[in-house]
C-alpha cells in the first residue's frame, strides 16, 4: 500500500479548515478512509500565527520512517516545523534568456554609452583642466 501525508478539507463554504492526514494514494481527498491525523491547518488565521499549523511530529516522523510520501504543502510545513530540508530551486534552462542578436544588441548599447558618458568625463575634465590653468597663470604673475 502506497501511503501518502496529504491535507483533508473540512470546514464550512469558504472558510477552509485542513486535517494533515496519512492515507491510501488512491482513496479521495475526503474519502474519511484516513490510518491517522498527524496534524491540522488553518489558512485563516495569520501567518505568523503558532496554531495556524499544528504538526504532530512523532507521528509524523514514524510515517516517514515507514515510507509514506508528504505532498508538496505538507512538506512545505515539514520545512518550516525544522523535519526536512528544502528542496534546492532548479536553474533555469536557457529559455528563460533573450536571443543572441538581443544580448548583442544590448551590449551593443551598452559600449555605445559607455564611450558617451567616457568622451563627456574626458571633455568636461579638459574644460576644467582650461578654465582653472588661466585662473592660476595671472597669481603666479602677481607672486613674481
Amino acid at each position: 500500500m502506497a501511503t501518502v501525508i496529504r491535507l483533508a478539507r473540512y470546514g464550512a463554504k469558504k472558510r477552509p479548515y485542513y486535517h494533515i492526514v496519512v492515507t491510501d494514494s488512491r482513496n479521495a481527498r475526503n474519502s474519511g478512509n484516513v490510518l491517522e491525523v498527524v496534524g491540522k491547518y488553518n489558512p485563516m488565521l495569520a501567518k505568523d500565527d503558532e496554531k495556524r499549523v499544528v504538526l504532530k511530529i512523532d507521528e509524523l516522523k514514524a510515517w516517514l520512517a515507514k515510507g509514506a510520501k508528504p505532498s508538496d504543502r505538507v512538506y512545505k510545513f515539514m520545512v518550516n516545523a525544522g523535519l526536512a530540508t528544502a528542496k534546492p530551486i532548479p536553474t533555469q534552462t536557457k529559455k528563460n534568456l533573450p536571443s543572441e542578436k538581443t544580448q548583442q544588441k544590448a551590449k551593443d548599447k551598452a559600449d555605445k554609452l559607455a564611450k558617451i558618458a567616457e568622451e563627456k568625463a574626458a571633455a568636461e575634465a579638459a574644460a576644467k583642466a582650461a578654465t582653472e590653468a588661466p585662473a592660476e597663470a595671472p597669481a603666479e604673475t602677481v607672486a613674481e
